[in-house]
């Protein structure tokens, strides 16, 4: 017994920096399980008690990157703490100082595109072109914004898959948001007429058949001719079966009256895309 109190009573003072900078670590991962199951879920409640009983989605992205942003910052403070436990540290930091100009100059180039991603995120989250839940449209992919973190925004198509769109791009190019001012969307799909169909003749008939919804002429092309279809407007997750029905009954409209129709088939009439496309 009295050299199992030996062994223990050697043991510490040996390993005191590795055991200060274990329980740093350790206290480090209980810091964030206390932020994300206290701290966030007051943030939340308390943000639903002043939007009046319900988090708005300006509420929601900023308290969702600022989570992020804390804890990344507590990492930080962590991992610094637990590193200074060690003496061997302090020599290495002093090393790397001596050729710190060399040194800031690789590390700065390596981690330009994470720092901008970081800096962009901290713009989206301020400025907000895009929320939690909007049904947005950038570089030609489509969907709702599911989240927006630090380096990256994640948007959800109406197929359910996922496009991870870096947040320097986010920030730098053009987005369309459907509903950053109402919570409705614009059903509005494209029918697409080949080059030798009336694109007048179609408009008189889909006005015909279609009664309310608003018929354009959007774009014609040496190939073709692309009809907007204007329906009325409707919540973001009902948006594609609308317009997937509102196509539909348009190709009806134009068979039905005979439009670009060949003998018995209707060949003409393409659905979304031009021939070139």
């Amino acid at each position: 017994m009295p050299s199992a109190i030996l062994a223990a009573e050697s043991f510490l003072p040996r390993h005191r920096d590795e055991l200060t900078a274990l329980g740093v670590l350790v206290l480090t991962g209980l810091a964030l399980v206390v932020i994300h199951r206290g701290v966030a879920r007051r943030g939340r409640r308390l943000a639903r008690a002043v939007a009046g009983g319900e988090l708005r989605p300006e509420l929601d992205t900023r308290l969702r990157f600022l989570q992020r942003l804390v804890d990344v910052v507590v990492v930080v403070i962590g991992v610094s703490l637990a590193l200074r436990q060690f003496a061997g540290v302090g020599d290495v930091a002093s090393t790397i100082l001596t050729s710190g100009a060399i040194a800031a100059a690789v590390v700065g180039f390596a981690a330009r595109q994470t720092l901008a991603n970081a800096i962009a995120g901290v713009l989206l989250a301020v400025t907000q072109p895009l929320r939690i839940g909007d049904v947005v449209a950038f570089e030609g992919d489509s969907g709702t914004v599911e989240d927006v973190r630090l380096i990256n925004t994640w948007l959800r198509t109406p197929g359910g898959t996922r496009v991870i769109v870096p947040n320097e791009r986010l920030a730098a190019g053009v987005l369309r948001n459907d509903s950053i001012i109402s919570a409705a969307v614009a059903v509005e799909p494209s029918v697409w007429l080949r080059g030798d169909i009336d694109p007048l003749e179609a408009i008189d008939a889909l006005r015909a058949a279609l009664g309310d919804v608003g018929v354009r002429l959007a774009e014609t092309t040496a190939d073709g001719t692309r009809l907007l279809l204007i329906g009325a407007q409707a919540p973001p997750h009902e948006r594609a079966g609308l317009e997937h029905a509102l196509r539909e009954q348009a190709l009806r409209a134009l068979r039905n009256a005979g439009v670009g129709v060949r003998g018995s088939s209707a060949g003409n009439v393409e659905d979304d895309a031009p021939a070139q496309q």
